[in-house]
């Protein structure tokens, strides 16, 4: 038996990955967060398949389904939106496993900042503007944030920032971002990317919050923020100048 966590993607079920969707198909235990993982992905499982949304349980609930999956010989697929490497709170319940001696494993997924990257049709990192991403959030009632990785100490490299769980603190995003940035500097907020409700709104940080204010978003949206989304005058990339050679394109 193993307990298999799978990043689900941002949203549409075409955006799991093969390895993802067949233990899914295969599972005999099904555990997902309702509230985050759409039908369209849940309707992949076997109709025999036990299905338990996770939203109004506790870790302690949540591992003793895992118990008694495991009790019975039963496989479970762990269902987490994008990857479950970033915020996805599986550090806790793989540590929970091990002390009980029960097996796991982990699928990654399409994180939720690729996907609203593609979404946007752009790049985010790009010749001569910028070559790096931080990828954060800001402090909430949930959890906070460690000393030194306050946003606008982040927001001193000038990377491509994509912050998560954050659309309720936008105000102070821009509050803490605009010195760094400039009030022209190119923002988005991604809601729900590859659901059928997706919203992309596309501003700066002068306006974005005025732009996203009237749609009431609280929550499953990202804000990127970076000179990489609305650049036009960049260099191009070196890999495939003609000039530029390399081991499987010699002189």
């Amino acid at each position: 038996m193993t307990v298999h966590f799978i990043g689900a993607g941002p949203g549409a079920a075409d955006l799991m990955t093969l390895r993802g969707m067949a233990l899914l198909r295969a599972a005999p235990v099904v555990l997902f967060a309702g509230s985050l993982i759409p039908e369209a992905v849940i309707a992949e499982a076997d109709k025999s398949a036990r299905i338990i949304d996770t939203a109004p349980l506790n870790l302690d609930e949540i591992i003793a389904r895992m118990e008694a999956a495991d009790a019975a010989g039963h496989d479970v697929a762990r269902l987490h939106s994008g990857d479950p490497s970033l915020y996805g709170a599986i550090a806790e319940q793989m540590r929970r496993l091990e002390a009980l001696g029960i097996a796991y494993d982990i699928t990654p997924g399409v994180p939720a900042y690729a996907a609203a990257a593609a979404a946007l049709g752009c790049e985010l990192t790009l010749p001569g503007i910028v070559q790096s991403i931080i990828l954060t959030r800001t402090a909430v009632r949930a959890s906070g944030m460690p000393p030194g990785e306050e946003l606008d100490k982040l927001a001193a490299t000038g990377a491509t920032l994509a912050i998560h769980l954050s659309i309720n603190n936008l105000a102070r995003v821009v509050r803490d971002l605009t010195p760094h940035y400039g009030a022209d500097c190119p923002a988005a907020i991604a809601y729900r990317v590859s659901w059928p409700d997706e919203m992309l709104i596309r501003g700066t940080l002068g306006d974005i919050r005025a732009k996203t204010k009237p749609h009431r978003l609280t929550r499953t949206a990202l804000i990127l923020v970076g000179r990489a989304l609305g650049a036009e005058a960049f260099d191009d990339s070196k890999l495939y100048d003609p000039a530029h050679s390399h081991v499987l394109r010699p002189k």
